[in-house]
């Protein structure tokens, strides 16, 4: 069969993945959906005892999205001859993405290294919980482990409230785009130097550069970020406000948004006020202001004022569940999903990327593999022969 091709953006390259769960897979799907041929090893079914976080549902929704427009064969790196076959892959690969331990990667020959002597070209590409070196290196890390020593259960919920895990996984899936961001720029430094690199992104310094201007205002301003709940903690006013019928988030931060809505709520009295004069003041009489504007907004319904702040040029929108979300124009408008129907007979939907290339755009061309679909194909294509490939099915390695 044809190998999967979503795009030819990056049709060119070649990626193992060996990463599982969220981070890794979520860096490979970037590149799979805009055109790289991705094989995704992985032991055969039995062989992990943890496979069911990662591999056991591969009929579910989440295992989908993941894992769509990728290959997959199975390897058994405790069998030998197993190294040799991923050798001989690595040979001929651009980039190999692992989500191990860093002393599991040294123990299985699959450090840098040893990589760069089979593959000088090679790009490894590491995700881990908290680094390669330093005193957490073999630390197992997960997302909300992670949201907590990242600072940003700290942030997350009211005050007094106590700290509050973030409704998704903002560590592992930004550790994901930043590692797919560092793939990318080694490939592009590969055109010009030759030589392959070792790119690694952890779960923790990803999420402490996703605090962004917490951590920096705490750095430079010595200013200690704290739970706000749903207030902005440097802009007002910028919150979520009551209507007669249900809440909308409102952004009116800015002397020019912050003139159109008082001019728009006929409180033009409020530009001389001298609790209201710019930002610093406004967050400080926080209080002041979102009960003064309470009064206003519950007077009328959410459509009248995401509607009429929207028209005067002040940012205003709905807080919606998942299915409202998706059942809104403009998300229907941008294609956030594609149809797809999978080997299994059932037509799903999968996310698709938000990023768009006009000319090369990323696209979902092929369900998630079934475990090990293409193990003969990849083999074959790595110049072996069928009684090579029926052996290693009887040994166990594949």
């Amino acid at each position: 069969m044809p190998k999967i091709q979503a795009s030819q953006a990056l049709s060119r390259f070649r990626v193992l993945d060996l990463s599982r769960v969220r981070a890794g897979p979520n860096c490979v799907r970037m590149l799979t959906d805009f055109g790289a041929d991705v094989i995704r090893i992985e032991p055969p079914p039995g062989v992990d005892p943890n496979e069911a976080m990662f591999a056991a549902n591969r009929k579910g929704g989440d295992f989908q999205n993941i894992n769509r427009n990728k290959r997959s064969m199975t390897l058994n790196l405790k069998k030998p001859g197993a190294y040799e076959v991923l050798m001989r892959l690595v040979k001929e690969a651009d980039v190999l993405i692992e989500n191990w331990r860093p002393d599991v990667k040294k123990k299985l020959g699959l450090d840098y290294d040893t990589l760069s002597k089979v593959n000088p070209r090679l790009v490894l590409a590491s995700i881990s919980g908290f680094g390669q070196d330093g005193p957490y290196a073999k630390r197992p890390g997960f997302d909300q482990i992670i949201q907590g020593m990242g600072g940003l259960m700290s942030v997350t919920g009211h005050p007094g409230g106590g700290p509050v895990r973030a409704g998704l996984a903002v560590a592992d899936m930004s550790a994901g785009l930043y590692c797919a961001l560092g793939i990318l720029t080694a490939l592009l430094e590969r055109e010009v130097s030759g030589k392959g690199q070792w790119v690694h992104a952890s779960l923790l310094h990803s999420q402490i550069a996703m605090m962004d201007f917490q951590v920096a205002r705490y750095l430079n301003d010595d200013d200690e970020p704290v739970q706000v709940g749903n207030d902005h903690p440097t802009s007002s006013p910028m919150g979520l406000f009551e209507a007669s019928d249900g809440c909308f988030n409102l952004g009116a931060s800015g002397e020019g948004s912050w003139t159109r809505m008082c001019e728009l709520l006929g409180k033009t009295d409020w530009l001389s006020d001298p609790d209201y004069q710019g930002e610093p003041l406004r967050v400080k009489n926080r209080a002041r202001l979102n009960a003064d504007l309470a009064e206003i907004f519950r007077h009328q319904p959410l459509a009248h004022w995401i509607s009429s702040l929207n028209d005067a040029g002040v940012p205003a929108g709905p807080v919606y569940t998942v299915p409202q979300m998706m059942q809104d124009p403009q998300v229907q408008h941008l294609n956030v999903t594609a149809p797809m129907t999978t080997s299994f007979g059932k037509e799903m939907l999968y996310i698709t990327q938000p990023v768009t290339l006009e000319r090369t755009p990323a696209q979902v061309v092929a369900p998630a593999p079934n475990w090990g679909e293409h193990t003969d194909e990849v083999l074959r294509e790595a110049g072996y022969a069928q009684a090579d490939i029926d052996a290693f099915h009887a040994q166990g390695v594949v």
